[in-house]
């Protein structure tokens, strides 16, 4: 019963930080433009702006997806918390830990989720423990 409901819990986590970091790295496709966020990284100070933007723009994109499927989880997991630890570098962690005052709380709490969820396996109706699952030593071996 435990296990089923921590793999309940897992995809829960997952398909949330997954739908938080599609809908940011939309945002900045859609609402902002990819011309707007470039200019905002350059604001920030972000280096290689003009190719920071939409890099991070895609990965939030197709890393929110990918985690949102269960699919490639520790690299995701991993580079998206690089990406939150770029924002908390570069724009969150001067104005401090609370997060209505654009400090870096909800940043950190994405990039831990990130990695929790990228380590954890992916729980229920992941692709990756569908595709590892196939991949059993009796089916390599046939």
């Amino acid at each position: 019963m435990l296990d089923q409901s921590r793999s309940v819990a897992i995809l829960v986590a997952r398909v949330a930080v997954g739908v938080i970091f599609l809908v940011h790295g939309y945002q900045k496709f859609a609402t902002m433009g990819i011309a707007g966020t470039t200019k905002f990284f350059e604001s920030a100070g972000i280096p290689l702006a003009g190719a920071a933007a939409p890099a991070v723009a895609v990965l939030e994109v197709a890393g929110g997806l990918a985690l949102i499927l269960g699919v490639a989880l520790p690299v995701v997991g991993t580079l998206l918390a690089l990406d939150m630890a770029g924002a908390i570098l570069f724009v969150h962690g001067a104005n401090g830990f609370a997060v209505d005052k654009g400090g870096f709380e909800f940043v950190l709490s994405l990039a831990a989720g990130a990695l929790a969820v990228g380590f954890s396996g992916g729980g229920a109706l992941a692709l990756d423990r569908v595709l590892s699952s196939r991949r059993t030593p009796e089916n390599v071996a046939a």
